[in-house]
Order: structure tokens, then C-alpha cells, then sequence
């Protein structure tokens, strides 16, 4: 994901905790909603967001012998839904230990264009082809969670973790194919704003994906030669995300 989306994403979140804290701020921020909310030992919640999924793949400039030279990229991200269930453990009083199970449906729409191709044949098909990877992934994520100084209703904080993802969704023999889980880093930030009966607390987290996803071992394609290009074109496979997520607890 780019820049560009990564910031209007961060605005987005900026917007959704401005408004909060605006409407906070016309209540008497002196009466204090669910004082006693940070010191229980142990407390449950749910969750409801979107994700955007993306995956940074690496080209290796392989050139077939007709001549075609295949690059394969994501250049659009589709909103996906999440949802989760959540234990959060307290450690002390700034730190909290989560875990949030849960699904996050998406897709990635990679898209390959031959360099070598010509873009004014009738087959564009020679020149330029798409692939829709549709995602069900079941999600353990673990954070640790930083809060700072309640401040009225009001705390945010930030969260460093890992998650594990696995995908559902049916093998396909199509021109790339996917390995079905792999282990993220996480980082993000959020703030707590407490509610009379609960705690709303907006959340942006970014996931890093440390295992190169890309199956290359292909023997669904000994039939099918016209797709192997695709697989030999690229060397690796990477999966990033970012999730918008509200959760109630």
C-alpha cells in the first residue's frame, strides 16, 4: 500500500477520534464514565472494522523465450470486513496484554502486464491480465497495549504485537497461488474514550508479513502452460494489511 492511501487512512482514524473527543468535550468531562473501567484484572469485548489488504511482491525480470516478460503488481485495495472477540489481561497499570480472535475477509486484485507485449493487439490478454485473490482469513492476534495517563474519558495508546493468519478460502489454479498462513508483525495506535456503559476505543493497526507467500510448486499447471509464466515471474510474495477496527468492551 502506498503512501498516499496509508495517509488517508491515518486521517480518517484522526477524524473518528477528533470527533469523539469533541463530543466529549461538550459533556462535563469532571463526571467521570466507568472510573473503576482500567483496574479490572480481566475483561472481554468485540470488534467490528475494515481491513485493507495488500501484498508487496517481487519481480524477477524473467524472460521467456517467445519474448515475454511478465511484472506482476497491486495497484488497488478493495475494503475488506473484520470482526473479533476480545480478552484483554492487565499487567500494570499503563500496560494491558490482548488477544482478539477473529475473521477478516478481503481481496487483492493483482494485476500483470508483459513489457514486451503490444497494448494495441486485439488479445490484450498478450499484454495484460488480472487476478482477483479473494481472502477468509482466521486471525489470532496478541498486543501489548501502552496506554498513557487517563485524561477525563479520554486514553490513547499504542499497541506492538504479533498475529498468525490463516487463509480459508479454497485452494485455486489460477496464476498465482498462495500459501495459506503466515505470521505478521503489528504496530498501531488508538484511544480509549469511555462511554457510560462501555469503552469505545478506534484502533489502526499495520501488519507486516514475515513469510514469503508464494507457492511455487505448481504441478496443477503441467497442463496449462500458459500460466506458468506468471509463477516463474516473480520470486516472492509478501502480505501487508491495515485495519481500521472499533472495539466495545
Amino acid at each position: 500500500m502506498d503512501l498516499t492511501k496509508l495517509r488517508h487512512i491515518a486521517l480518517i482514524m484522526l477524524l473518528v477520534m477528533g470527533c469523539a473527543a469533541s463530543v466529549h468535550a461538550q459533556d462535563n468531562d469532571m463526571i467521570l464514565n466507568r472510573p473503576y473501567a482500567d483496574t479490572k484484572p480481566i475483561h472481554f469485548g468485540f470488534s467490528v472494522g475494515m481491513n485493507f489488504q495488500n501484498l508487496a511482491i517481487t519481480n524477477n525480470g524473467y524472460v521467456y523465450a517467445d519474448g515475454e516478460e511478465w511484472y506482476a503488481d497491486v495497484n488497488a485495495n478493495s475494503p475488506g470486513f473484520s470482526v473479533n472477540v476480545l480478552a484483554d489481561y492487565r499487567i500494570a497499570e499503563h500496560f494491558n496484554l490482548r488477544v482478539s480472535p477473529g475473521l477478516y475477509f478481503g481481496n487483492k486484485v493483482v494485476r500483470f502486464l508483459n513489457h514486451q507485449g503490444n497494448p494495441d493487439l486485439p488479445d490484450q490478454t498478450q499484454y495484460k491480465q488480472s487476478q482477483n485473490i479473494k481472502s477468509t482469513y482466521i486471525v489470532v492476534p496478541f498486543d501489548l497495549k501502552m496506554s498513557a495517563k487517563r485524561y477525563h474519558n479520554m486514553r490513547p495508546y499504542f499497541t506492538a504485537g504479533a498475529m498468525y493468519a490463516g487463509d480459508l478460502s479454497k485452494d485455486r489454479s489460477e496464476q498465482l497461488k498462495l500459501k495459506n498462513s503466515d505470521v505478521m508483525l503489528t504496530v498501531g495506535m488508538g484511544c480509549d474514550f469511555y462511554m457510560p456503559f462501555f469503552k469505545l476505543c478506534p484502533e489502526v493497526k499495520f501488519c507486516f508479513g514475515l513469510k514469503n507467500l508464494l507457492d511455487s510448486n505448481r504441478p496443477d499447471l503441467e497442463d496449462n502452460i500458459e500460466m506458468k509464466p506468471f509463477t516463474e515471474s516473480v520470486s516472492k510474495i509478501k502480505s501487508n494489511m491495515v485495519v481500521v477496527t472499533f472495539f466495545f468492551e
